[in-house]
C-alpha cells in the first residue's frame, strides 16, 4: 500500500500488520475500520478522517503525527504506542494510559481529556 487512498470503504477486521510494510502510507476518508489491526505498524502522518476505528489495535503502533478527525475510537487498543504530534482534539470515545503510550506534543481538546486521564479514575467535571 504505497500512497494508498480509502474513501467510504468498509474494512472490518482487516490486518493491516501484514500487508508489506515497504513505502506503506494509507489515508481513510469516512471509512468503517471496526476491529481492524495496524500492530506494529509504522503509519507516521496517516490521516483517519470521519472514520469509525472501534476496537481497532494499535498496539505497539509508531502513529505519531497521525489524525484522527471525527473518529469514533470506542474500544480502540492503543499500548505501547508511538502516539507523539497524534491530533485527537476532535476524536472521542478513545481511552489511551499515557503512562503506557508515548504522548509527547499530542493533541487533545479539553472536552476529549477525559479519554487520557480515565485509569487515574478522578471525577472530571
Amino acid at each position: 500500500f504505497k500512497n494508498v487512498t480509502f474513501i467510504g470503504c468498509k474494512m472490518i477486521g482487516v490486518q493491516f500488520h501484514e500487508a508489506n510494510t515497504f513505502l506503506l502510507q494509507f489515508f481513510f476518508k469516512e471509512c468503517q475500520l471496526n476491529f481492524s489491526s495496524f500492530y506494529q505498524l509504522k503509519i507516521s502522518n496517516t490521516s483517519f478522517i470521519s472514520c469509525n476505528l472501534e476496537q481497532a489495535d494499535f498496539t505497539e503502533t509508531n502513529a505519531s503525527k497521525t489524525v484522527f478527525e471525527d473518529c469514533d475510537l470506542r474500544g480502540a487498543i492503543f499500548e505501547e504506542s508511538n502516539l507523539e504530534k497524534a491530533d485527537f482534539r476532535t476524536a472521542k470515545n478513545f481511552m489511551i494510559n499515557p503512562s503506557k503510550n508515548r504522548l509527547k506534543e499530542a493533541k487533545f481538546s479539553r472536552i476529549s481529556i477525559e479519554g487520557i486521564l480515565s485509569n487515574y479514575q478522578i471525577i472530571i467535571e
